[in-house]
Order: C-alpha cells, then structure tokens, then sequence
C-alpha cells in the first residue's frame, strides 16, 4: 500500500487538509487556501543527500631536538589554564582568570605549530582600544574605569585548527514576498510564498576554530578575520615578550566545530544567489565535505579578564586587526531612571494622542 502524503501549510507549517465545500486544500490553524496543483508542485523538490564530512586531520609538527628548550609552560592552579612562554617572562598572573598562582613546568606534550601570525599591534594600542571601547557607554558605571585593572591586558597568542575544504552542497529556502495596499476602508497585506532550491560547490580555506577551551568560542569569533597574508612559518622567537595558549582542544575535537561553520557558510553562500525577496529562511540542506584538511597556528590576541564588584568582565582584542570585544556592566541608578523617564513620556504622549482624538469627535 502506498504511503500517504501529508502537506503542510507554507505559512504556519501546520498540516491541511481537503475542504469539500472549497474543493481545495486547507489550513485550519490560519485559513490559507491552496490548490492541491500548488501544494504539489510546492514540494515537489525535495534534498535527499544527506550531510557527509570527511576530513584527514593531521596539523601540526613534531618539535625538533632541543627546540623547546627556554620554553615553559605555567599552569595556573585556579582554573587550570596552561600557558606557553619563553623562561624569560615573568607571568605574574593568569590571563584567563586572573589569579596570581602559577606554577612552572617544561613544555611537553603539545605539537609545533604550522604557522603564526606575529602581533601587529603592542600593548598601548591595546590599552587605548580598551578606553575606546568605553565611549559611548552612557550605562557604565564611571568607578569601573577607574578600578578595572588596564595594565593587566596580556598579549596572548591564541591555537587555533584552520582548515581547509571542498564542499558540495544542496540547499532549500522558504521565501516570501509582501505587497501591502490600502483603500479607504480596509488595509491589504498580501504574502507570496516560494520554495527555492540551489546547489553548488564552495572552497573553503583556513575556517578557524580556536583549540581552547579557556576562550570562549564567541568571544574568539567576534574579533575575527585575521588576514593570513601576514602568517609565517613558526618560531620559537615569536613568543619573546609573549604568552601562548597551550590547546587542550585538539583537531579531532574540533572537527565538530568546523562543520558546523562549513554547513552554515554554505548555506549563507547559496542564499545570496536566490535573488530578491521579503524573506529567505534555510529549511533543509545537506553538504558533503571532500579534501577536507587541518593546519595548526597561532592567532595573536590581547586578553584582560578582570573583576569588579563580584563579577568576571573580559575583554579580548585582535592583535592584528584592532578589533575590540568585551562586556561591560551597567550603572543599576542609570537604568533605572531610564526606564523611569521613558515611562513616563510614553503616558505623556499616550494622553496627548487621547486628547487628540477626543477634539476630533
């Protein structure tokens, strides 16, 4: 016996059925009619293929003889971070959390990196994209600027697993178009909807995720690009006067990562091919990853993580570009009185418009 088809409605996406009266299908959560024609040729297309990701992960290298020596890594006894620098450098505390315990050990048991991309910007520009990053802030408390502990911003070199692939992809979209009209009685809304397919093939290369678990993934996203015009082949001698994040995310663990942002770029690569419409929303995709391949680098970024009045504020600057992200708190008094004043303008203008319309009748 053959499998019955059940059609959902392109406006809600609840499921209709026949109405005898109208001789067409119907919704019964919005009213939307259709013809069975429509609703067939609808979903007439349909993504079979299913996501395939294949990647040889092999970033990385082996460190020479003798290579890491003057090489340490401290960790942190606080929140257990790990950081690489040359025996030169004082860490007086850890940038991730602050605290000042450190302990020393010799690097082990990490791979070389491919490439780094040297710091461009030192930690006066760091300090004043911090200052920068404060103007404008009308909410924020002035005693924060003046107890945040600025000197404390750290120059880190972050890992990150940069890879590199060939995808494949088929994607569909749910798009609208909307007229709206009006006569002297009524207001007319109409929406067209639109099934769209496209498929295609996309190259991707260098898709950064970051290999640690102490920077959070938005933060490290929101100060991207870096521009990999300006990495060399690693050194030990660009760490001098440098920290380096030790990863304890590896490139097998972040292949989950890359997925997901190879799968979500293919589908915003196609959706700017699926010309002009009101709306366009992704309702189904698959994507196959072919050639798929790791390097592992060092991305600079200038880091302060500080704490006031109980809670953890970080900051985090791209040592290349200048791009600045961070949270900030609020002046509680400020927000208040905001709100309070808002309030009221909004009674103030509500009677007014009453008014109004009262001298009218």
């Amino acid at each position: 016996m053959s499998a019955l088809q059940e059609f959902k409605c392109p406006c809600c996406n609840g499921a209709i059925s026949f109405d005898t009266k109208l001789q067409k299908m119907k919704c019964p959560y919005c009213d939307t009619e259709f013809s069975l024609e429509t609703l067939q040729q609808y979903d007439s297309v349909k993504i079979e293929e299913e996501d395939q990701f294949e990647w040889d992960v092999k970033p990385g290298q082996e460190w020479a003889e003798n290579e890491t020596d003057g090489l340490l890594t401290y960790v942190c006894n606080s929140c257990g971070g790990e950081i690489v620098a040359d025996e030169n450098m004082a860490a007086a505390s850890c940038p991730f959390c602050g605290s000042p315990i450190v302990v020393k050990e010799k690097l082990g048991g990490v791979l070389k990196p491919d490439l780094v991309i040297p710091f461009k910007l030192d930690k006066k520009a760091a300090k004043e994209g911090l200052k920068q990053h404060y103007k404008g802030k009308t909410l924020l408390p002035k005693e924060f600027k003046s107890e945040n502990h600025i000197e404390e911003i750290k120059g880190v070199y972050v890992p990150f697993w940069l890879f590199d692939a060939d995808a494949d992809g088929e994607v569909r979209y749910n798009a609208t178009k909307v007229r709206m009209w009006s006569d002297s009685e009524y207001d007319y809304t109409e929406t067209k909807y639109y099934r769209l397919y496209r498929k295609g093939h996309v190259r991707f290369e260098n898709i950064p995720v970051d290999g640690s678990s102490k920077m959070p993934d938005d933060m490290m996203e929101s100060i991207e690009p870096y521009d990999l015009i300006d990495a060399v082949d690693f050194q030990t001698a660009y760490l001098a006067g440098f920290l380096a994040d030790k990863y304890d995310v590896d490139a097998d663990s972040s292949i989950d990562r890359a997925n997901t942002r190879v799968k979500k770029s293919t589908e915003d690569a196609f959706m700017t091919n699926c010309g002009k419409y009101d709306t366009v929303t992704c309702e189904d995709s698959a994507v196959q990853i072919q050639n798929g391949m790791a390097k592992y680098a060092l991305y600079p970024v200038w880091i302060l993580n500080t704490k006031w009045r109980g809670e953890n504020y970080s900051f985090a600057m791209n040592g290349q570009t200048g791009k600045f992200v961070g949270n900030l708190p609020e002046n509680k008094s400020l927000v208040y009185l905001y709100y309070v004043v808002v309030t009221l303008l909004g009674s103030v203008l509500a009677y007014i418009v009453i008014l109004i319309m009262s001298w009218g009748k």
